[in-house]
């Protein structure tokens, strides 16, 4: 496996704003490459992701040594700048939040994920599980059963007592067992030209700009691809009216005095010529009144428009079609 596709899988493996932050720091010739494959990458092996992981701790452990740890040493660490007393309180709440809790690997699970593995189980069973979660998580997953367990299983939530610890860590152990099978024969989807457009979408302009430009002299309808599946602040043309309107809702004065700074002259004209005649003037003064802006602080207002966006268009409330798909509606 070639490093530029070692690079790409580590990115795959990061939360998606990490992987902007760390992709805004590599060489432009790197990025272009890297970002390449990760466009091209499809479907990753879980052994070829857990290789990848593997190499880079071993070489990030070895760079950096770490020698001394422990609650001993952060005691020490904690005393020298609370006192022995405040030290005391917060390393009391460590040591409870460090034991094990029942059920504990479930709590960053989806919902979604959970259901598949206990939904056939009986109530019983449900109600032990669900009653060692946060109460979000049992709460989205007493949704998603059936109406007729979801009584069983409330009734006996409700009715529990303490139950024999050795019953906990068996319907524990083999819960936990049947996950980690599954999803470690699963083939990991990842990659793609989707992820490479949620990544851009969220580093720099000038970044994104600069990476887009390159790779269209290599491979113009990946590039092509990609910008289709992004939705950036000069995107605001591609709206109709009613849905502009709708984000005007949700966006206050002062940030499209700041955003509309660094915006074209149509996506002005676009913007004013929605708002009443009033708010219109108002909004001209404040954009006046404001003087020069840091184009840093314009392009972080613009990115949290672009969020409202996404959150309206996930909401079902607008729809922003892409480059060439015609008119966009609004329900």
């Amino acid at each position: 496996m070639d490093a530029i596709r070692k690079a790409a899988i580590l990115l795959l493996s990061l939360e998606k704003p990490l992987a902007a932050e760390v992709m805004a720091q590599l060489p432009r010739e790197h990025v272009e490459r890297v970002t390449l494959e990760i466009a091209r990458i499809q479907d990753v092996k879980r052994d070829e992701q857990d290789s990848v992981l593997n190499e880079f701790y071993d070489q990030a452990k070895d760079r950096t040594p770490i020698e001394r740890g422990g609650l001993e040493f952060a005691d020490e660490l904690l005393s020298q700048s609370l006192g022995a007393e405040g030290a005391g309180k917060i390393l009391e709440s460590v040591r409870q939040s460090m034991n094990s809790v029942p059920f504990g690997f479930l709590h960053k699970v989806s919902a979604d994920n959970l259901l598949t593995f206990i939904s056939e189980e009986h109530p019983q069973t449900i109600a032990l599980i669900m009653s060692h979660l946060p109460a979000a998580l049992a709460a989205e997953v007493l949704s998603g059963l059936h109406s007729n367990k979801q009584l069983e299983v409330i009734r006996r939530i409700a009715h529990m007592e303490q139950t024999n610890p050795e019953v906990i860590d068996d319907i524990e152990s083999s819960l936990e067992s049947r996950m980690t099978s599954t999803l470690n024969q699963r083939l990991e989807k990842t990659g793609g030209v989707q992820t490479v457009a949620q990544i851009l979408n969220i580093t720099d302009r000038m970044t994104n700009k600069t990476i887009l430009e390159n790779l269209e002299e290599d491979d113009q309808e990946l590039a092509d691809d990609i910008r289709r599946l992004m939705f950036v602040f000069d995107d605001l043309l591609k709206l109709d009216n009613k849905a502009i309107q709708s984000l005007l809702k949700e966006v206050e004065n002062s940030q499209w005095a700041i955003a509309l700074k660094g915006a074209s002259e149509e996506i002005k004209t676009k913007i004013l010529a929605n708002l009443s005649q009033r708010a219109s003037d108002l909004l001209k003064e404040e954009m006046a009144y404001l003087g020069p802006v840091r184009l840093s602080d314009v392009e972080a207002v613009q990115q949290q428009i672009v969020d409202t966006v996404r959150r309206l268009e996930d909401a079902g409330e607008i729809q922003v079609a892409a480059a060439g798909e015609g008119d966009q509606f609004i329900n």
